[in-house]
């Protein structure tokens, strides 16, 4: 049984980039990809012939360009289609509003208080983001120890906080628990302005906008954003799989070994330590330190296994939220799409179609009954516009993240998925007039497909739901906070672990620097 310092189950974004700082380090790591290829949900894939699109995330916003530019990604083969990528929300009435990287583009179809209010909000919600995003490149501290180093960290949060000023600390106190809605309707008369914000606030996640908590999720969102530097929002050329295959020739510059189609069925365990790992092939191999990049059920329940745990915890971690409520849809057209309210370059950025929050509220209603939307809402990208080597000459592919779409359905997806994409193609044509007779071909994965192609339990791209519970110093269960589990030698660096999902890969550098700290 050969043996190396450390073992990172999972070539994922954040499992290339935790092996990577291991590496720099000067640890022997190897990591361990189930796929034939590696990225998981941050990848390129063809789904249709000539037709290339990337396989959930499509656009890069909440990588750290620090962390781009640590580990020479650039060096390394990542090129950049487009940066500083424009977002328009549009209406079926043909109204929309365009969001540039230093705010609205055209002020001019706004409300004069909502053209003055939205700097004014967004100034203050940046200031509570660049909080938040400093609190997510340290390790959260634990809540309930004696240890000096915890309470220095919670000292040291509440210091930020204080920082902030009185005035500014206490609206962060009223609002942070807040439905993003009452937010929203109380700055902003436009429905169009607040329906694009309150998407924003939803994405990817199991709630409407009349959820408590949404403006952390928005705060969340705008916090891992605020990290991506001059980049912005930003499309690799190639797709998202572009990214991390330069992350893994960055994690093999620095000496890390990766192997594909090397499925891991168990963490090894030795005198109540994990030493290493057994592949489905029957394959053991030992190692020092286990990291994973799989979500938190799969590594404790399944790899690991509940006789090492105890019941408490175990409970704990089988009640995790994590159904995914996220479908991505892809389309191979064999024209460019239009829309009259849109010029021509708006297609090279990020369209929205949630008109309304009350639209946006109806079209959650669905999913608490196992159903999915009769009206999704909608963030579409063409990413072809900006990068045409993804389709053949003059063809298209169309991009679209479909909220809401519930993990479980009625009926089963076997039924319901080609009815939902009908249905997310006939609201397309409202709004793109003669896009359905352009269409070649269409895939829509839906949670339990992205469950199935990426071992992600649940389907869910956080791997567990963004939520006061499972937040910080809580994520994502106590016991297993700080990368660490129950288990000594076996850590977490994926998705579930602080701060949380996304294409940020701070997950893995916060889990490297943990492991090199103690391990």
């Amino acid at each position: 049984m050969s043996g190396v310092d450390c073992i990172v189950i999972g070539g994922g974004h954040n499992g290339l980039v935790c092996a990577a700082y291991l590496a720099r380090a000067g640890r022997s790591v190897l990591v361990l990809e189930a796929a034939e290829q590696v990225g998981g949900a941050a990848g390129t894939h063809e789904f249709a012939p000539g037709y290339r699109v990337s396989s959930c995330a499509h656009v890069l916003h909440q990588m750290p360009g620090q962390l781009i530019d640590e580990l020479a990604l650039e060096s390394h083969g990542l090129r950049f289609a487009a940066t500083q990528m424009h977002t328009t929300a549009v209406s079926p009435m043909g109204a929309s509003v365009e969001f540039g990287p230093a705010g609205l583009v055209d002020t001019t179809r706004l409300s004069p208080r909502d053209a003055e209010g939205y700097p004014r909000l967004m100034e203050r919600m940046d200031r509570y983001a660049r909080l938040l995003a400093g609190v997510f490149e340290q390790e959260p501290p634990r809540l309930g120890t004696n240890d000096w180093s915890d309470r220095l960290g919670l000292l040291r949060l509440g210091w930020q906080v204080r920082r902030l000023g009185r005035r500014d600390m206490r609206e962060l106190l009223r609002i942070g628990a807040m439905n993003v809605y009452d937010l929203l309707q109380e700055h902003f008369d436009s429905p169009l302005l607040q329906g694009a914000l309150g998407l924003e606030a939803v994405l990817g996640t199991n709630y409407g906008p009349r959820s408590p908590g949404t403006v952390l999720t928005w705060l969340y969102r705008l916090a891992a954003q605020s990290r991506a530097g001059a980049r912005g929002m930003s499309q690799p050329i190639g797709g998202m799989g572009a990214v991390s295959e330069a992350l893994a020739r960055a994690a093999t510059a620095a000496g890390a070994t990766i192997r594909s189609s090397a499925p891991v069925a168990r963490v090894l365990v030795e005198g109540d330590r994990a030493c290493g790992v057994l592949l489905e092939s029957g394959e053991r191999v030992r190692g020092r330190t286990v990291i994973s990049n799989a979500d938190p059920q799969r590594t404790l329940l399944q790899l690991l296994g509940t006789e090492h745990l105890d019941t408490g915890f175990v409970r704990r971690v089988s009640h995790l939220r994590n159904r995914g409520l996220t479908a991505k849809l892809h389309l191979a057209l064999d024209a460019p799409p239009s829309m009259p309210v849109l010029n021509a370059t708006d297609w090279n950025g990020r369209l929205l179609i949630a008109p309304t929050l009350d639209y946006l509220e109806r079209a959650y209603n669905h999913s608490k009954y196992g159903e999915t939307s009769a009206a999704p809402a909608l963030e579409i990208t063409v990413p072809t516009t900006n990068d045409p080597s993804l389709a053949p000459a003059g063809a298209h592919v169309l991009s679209a993240t479909v909220q809401y779409a519930p993990y479980a359905v009625r009926g089963g997806w076997d039924a319901e998925r080609g009815s939902l994409a009908e249905r997310v193609i006939d609201l397309l044509e409202r709004y793109s007039p003669g896009l359905r007779g352009t269409v070649r071909a269409v895939e829509l994965l839906a949670p339990c497909d992205i469950e199935q192609r990426f071992r992600i339990t649940g389907g869910h791209w956080h791997h567990a739901e963004l939520a006061f519970d499972q937040f910080l110093m809580l994520r994502p269960v106590p016991g297993a906070a700080q990368y660490t589990t129950p288990m000594p030698g076996l850590y977490l660096c994926g998705a579930g672990s602080h701060p949380g999902g996304g294409v940020m890969g701070t997950n893995g550098r916060n889990a490297a620097r943990h492991v090199l700290a103690r391990a």
